[in-house]
């Protein structure tokens, strides 16, 4: 995979890790027969809150998780008729008073790699005690776990799980985070699933040829001398940088210190990270006006001296700026761009997961297991949980 020879893979404790990135386009043509499958359970749950103008929908989950719902939700709340947000379990648990609201119909979707974490069954727990109207779905990965085996036999849950291959072996989330993505999308729109089924299609087709094609161009990347990375995105794509800034961080055990911005917040102080060693990665949008902002930022970046290096990625070709910076990646050879940007989350995650494990790998790392000691852990230990009085 990805030119490595398995054994190799194995030895240096990256075949897990290899193996789910490159599955992730089969994952979702069967996320899309999951949610086909479950389109009258799905429908027949949603519409118990339809009629209820006071409802929210939170989007909750930790880590990689919660960051499901950064990416969802720009896209979801512009097009559904109640409140969409997205709050980390990780902030519920310490202040549920700030989130949890005793007279709001609340529709709570809790997304879970194990659903093992202990922030995420509390969150579960806290919003059974303080909420009067709740509805929760879980969308996990884990059959098994204690999410999915608390929540299973409540008329007022809905349990899916994402498919099989989903649950992650390796530490850093990669078929989890895009199946529970995809399955977000699609239980809010089951009324076009045969139209979101031709868009399912399309990011297959762009995953593929990134798997395929952007091997020895990430690889290139990899051997970079960077030790600070940025991610830069707008709208979903900003929750989508946030997910990809982890993914380096996690995997070489924070030898590259990552972060995400917008193209605009950027300027306001983050900018500062900037120095010889710093890679700033940009995910351009389709959208034309926000394109105009990210376009300045890239064009501001590539006038500015040293040796910070320069990489855009964007669905369509853009010559102006491929000339400007020191690697552009279009998804394809096209003048246009076609689709939201949520759904360029999916073919553009798997550039970031991949360059992930190649730096890991450059700097002798073990990207199944990055902290070896025990210090970080792919299912968090060590989190007390408070009674709520």
């Amino acid at each position: 995979m990805f030119g490595y020879q398995d054994q190799k893979l194995k030895e240096i404790s990256a075949n897990h890790t290899a193996k789910e990135i490159k599955q992730q386009p089969r994952l979702w043509q069967e996320t899309v027969e999951i949610i086909e499958d479950n389109k009258d359970k799905i429908n027949k749950f949603i519409s118990k809150i339809d009629n209820s103008s006071q409802a929210r929908i939170i989007f909750t989950g930790a880590g990689t998780s919660a960051f499901v719902g950064d990416t969802a939700v720009p896209y979801l709340d512009k097009k559904l008729a109640v409140k969409v947000e997205s709050i980390a379990t990780t902030d519920i648990v310490s202040n549920p008073k700030d989130y949890l609201h005793q007279e709001e119909t609340t529709l709570l979707i809790s997304c879970a790699r194990s659903g093992n974490s202990p922030e995420s069954l509390a969150t579960v727990r806290l919003a059974e005690k303080i909420v009067d109207d709740l509805y929760q779905i879980m969308l996990t990965c884990n059959r098994d776990g204690d999410l999915a085996q608390e929540s299973i036999d409540n008329d007022r849950n809905l349990v899916l799980f994402m498919p099989k291959d989903a649950h992650d072996k390796g530490f850093a989330m990669t078929g989890s985070f895009t199946t529970m993505l995809l399955s977000s999308l699609l239980i809010f729109d089951l009324d076009n699933l045969e139209q979101s089924k031709e868009i399912v299609k399309k990011i297959i087709k762009l995953g593929t040829d990134v798997l395929e094609n952007n091997v020895e161009i990430l690889k290139e990347i990899s051997n970079y001398q960077f030790n600070r990375l940025i991610y830069l995105g707008s709208s979903s794509l900003k929750g989508l940088a946030t997910e990809a800034a982890l993914k380096m961080l996690e995997l070489t055990r924070g030898k590259v210190m990552s972060s995400y911005n917008s193209a605009l917040g950027f300027r306001h102080g983050p900018k500062s990270m900037v120095n010889d060693q710093t890679l700033a990665i940009n995910y351009l949008s389709n959208d034309p006006y926000t394109r105009k902002y990210e376009t300045d930022l890239v064009k501001e970046m590539a006038a500015e001296s040293g040796d910070h290096k320069i990489v855009v990625i964007s669905e369509y070709q853009d010559d102006e700026l491929a000339e400007l910076v020191d690697i552009f990646i279009p998804l394809s050879d096209q003048q246009e761009g076609e689709l939201e940007e949520v759904y360029l989350a999916f073919p553009y995650i798997l550039n970031a997961q991949m360059l992930a494990l190649f730096k890991s790998i450059q700097l002798g790392n073990t990207p199944d297991n990055p902290a070896p000691d025990g210090s970080v852990n792919r299912v968090v230990k060590g989190v007390k949980i408070y009674p709520w009085n």
